[in-house]
């Protein structure tokens, strides 16, 4: 009897081991590729700018090394705040993908010169293919200026299997 309990106790422990979800940090500079942008044109600075933008991302993680393609709509009303949302499409070298849902919240900040964008939100796992295909995954998500054009998009979290 004590040796089955100490074989099936050795059994959850590898089991609950493997379930550990694995902590995730990359970053990624993303490049414009395809912008459209609406001006609202009645006088406010208010504009969507609908992006398909690409980089590569760097990091730990199953997402590192992955290329990275987003799919953004961004509802910006300067000087006061805006709201990105959209999609990343990892793929990694493998060819495996992972479908990322981001929501983010703008809120502009008084500088000396101009108003400075900050972006602050969060970013779900919501589909993927081969390794990511029976995961889940969530975590926080920044954006900010890379240079003029390119954004840095630094993504925080946790990746784990789904239960």
């Amino acid at each position: 009897m004590f040796k089955t309990l100490v074989i099936s106790s050795l059994f959850g422990l590898a089991t609950l081991t493997a379930a550990v979800a694995e902590p995730v940090s990359v970053k990624a500079v993303m490049v414009p590729q395809e912008t459209i942008r609406m001006d609202f044109g009645d006088g406010s600075k208010h504009f969507v700018l609908m992006v398909r933008r690409e980089g590569k991302s760097e990091g730990t993680s199953a997402l590192a090394g992955a290329s990275v393609s987003e799919f953004g709509w961004h509802d910006i009303n300067p000087p006061k705040d805006g709201d990105p949302h959209g999609y990343l499409q990892f793929t990694a070298e493998n060819g495996d993908i992972a479908n990322i849902k981001f929501t983010v919240r703008a809120v502009f900040i008084k500088e000396e010169e101009k108003p400075r964008l900050t972006d602050y939100g969060y970013w779900e796992l919501v589909s993927g293919t081969g390794q990511f295909e029976n995961m889940t995954g969530i975590g926080t998500l920044t954006i900010k200026p890379a240079s003029e054009t390119d954004r840095l998009f630094t993504l925080d979290g946790e990746l784990g299997a789904r239960p």
